[in-house]
């Protein structure tokens, strides 16, 4: 199946960029472009892609509303966001995930990079990579941020459960999880299932900022 991506970038080189790469890559197709975050909400219920390719800062509105209205929206819930950043300038990419966003990349990527990372996120993945995980946990949700109160579903998960989200926040993928918990791999996918349920998460990085948010877990990298 190809995967339809929108390109949301006020740059029209930089959409040129990425319409050249994705067009000339097996299973991944442009579906359109917007300059500005109003333009890719629009796009995004009319085009219904399956992945928008985000920046952060444009006119008319920025990527973190124009995400937030796009996971929010009931006739594009469906549509998952990849935010784009620069990590220093993108001081919101933060509420960018908690507006719903899949994941994010950092602009200077790879081309492999950037093409993984729409795959990952269109197979309902997020892209999460743990040194890019922690950079971003530590400059963006502050050191000494207060908890938010404890998600709907934290209070019911296991002990089991409780670890797994843990590192899941610390950004170990699913083999890296197995290997410190002393588990199958298909045995922590069973676990991440379950805390996505439990914890009405979207995908990955919605757990993440469950496990940031309750105080489970701090930003230095310690269990709260």
């Amino acid at each position: 199946m190809t995967v339809r991506v929108l390109l949301a970038d006020d740059h029209p080189l930089m959409r040129e960029s990425f319409r050249a790469l994705l067009d000339a890559t097996p299973g991944l197709t442009t579906a359109g472009e917007a300059g500005t975050g109003a333009e890719a909400v629009r796009l995004a219920r009319e085009l219904q892609p399956d992945v928008v390719l985000m920046d952060v800062r444009m006119p008319e509105m920025d990527g973190i509303e124009a995400t937030r209205r796009i996971c929010a929206g009931p006739d594009t819930a469906a549509v998952r966001v990849l935010i784009l950043t620069t990590f220093d300038l993108d001081e919101y990419v933060y509420a960018a995930l908690q507006a719903g966003a899949s994941g994010f990349l950092v602009k200077d990527a790879t081309a492999a990079e950037l093409l993984n990372g729409v795959r990952l996120v269109a197979a309902g993945e997020a892209l999460l990579a743990p040194r890019a995980t922690r950079r971003l946990i530590d400059a963006y949700t502050g050191k000494d941020r207060p908890s938010s109160g404890t998600p709907r579903g934290l209070d019911a998960i296991t002990d089991r459960e409780r670890e797994v989200l843990s590192l899941i926040a610390a950004g170990l993928s699913n083999t890296e999880i197995a290997g410190h918990l002393h588990l199958g791999v298909g045995t922590v996918k069973t676990h991440i299932g379950r805390l996505l349920h439990k914890l009405a998460a979207r995908d990955r990085a919605q757990l993440v900022i469950a496990a940031y948010e309750s105080g489970l877990v701090n930003a230095r990298g310690g269990r709260g």
